[in-house]
């Protein structure tokens, strides 16, 4: 693999500047693959790897781009608990770890970097060099990831009764005998403006 310099160059590249949360993506994404036991995330391993983000932050960015890893690529999983935390998952043994971002690294940072007087670039500096132990929580764990999960073409596609989208890789819902979209089961996120009636603040 790269060097911790080079994959927090990249990380900050495609994340748009430097912060703590780029620092501990990267050193968790290295840790993890390094305690899973793959060394080309990218190229030749990149079909053994799978990654569980728990937190949609500037770790996850991090993370990102030095596993290689990715929604699209079905290769990134995000659950969205708000914990700084990740499982790095090799499929082909079955080994996984779970990392947990330690929150006395905060307070510890001062230890680290007391001359750098804000805590933001304090935190920074001493995430570069503090040791992994005292930055993170490892736990190995097993992790079942359902086949509609897994990279590859979707398992099926079926369209919602309700609305006539069509579902893909096992999202959709039963109810009293109808297939709908998770949408039309009751999460929708957005409102369907009808744009045949006059809108507020517009002249008939």
């Amino acid at each position: 693999m790269e060097s911790f310099e080079q994959l927090l160059t990249e990380s900050t590249r495609i994340h748009g500047h430097i912060c703590a949360g780029q620092v501990i993506g990267v050193r968790m994404a290295m840790a993890g693959l390094d305690r899973i036991g793959i060394t080309d995330p990218k190229k030749t391993e990149r079909k053994k790897l799978y990654v569980l983000v728990e937190i949609d932050r500037c770790a996850t960015d991090a993370i990102q781009s030095v596993t290689g890893c990715s929604l699209g690529k079905r290769s990134l999983r995000w659950l969205d608990f708000g914990v700084m935390a990740a499982t790095f998952v090799n499929l082909d043994s079955g080994r996984a770890v779970r990392i947990v971002a330690r929150e006395e690294a905060r307070t510890l940072a001062e230890s680290y970097c007391p001359e750098v007087e804000d805590k933001y670039q304090r935190q920074l500096q001493a995430y570069t060099v503090m040791p992994l132990d005292e930055l993170f929580l490892f736990q190995e764990v097993e992790v079942t990831i359902p086949e509609c999960a897994l990279p590859g073409r979707p398992l099926r596609r079926i369209q919602c009764d309700q609305c006539g989208d069509w579902v893909q890789d096992c999202r959709e819902r039963e109810k009293d005998g109808r297939t709908l979209c998770r949408a039309c089961d009751g999460e929708r996120y957005y409102r369907v403006l009808d744009r045949t009636k006059p809108q507020p603040g517009t002249p008939n």
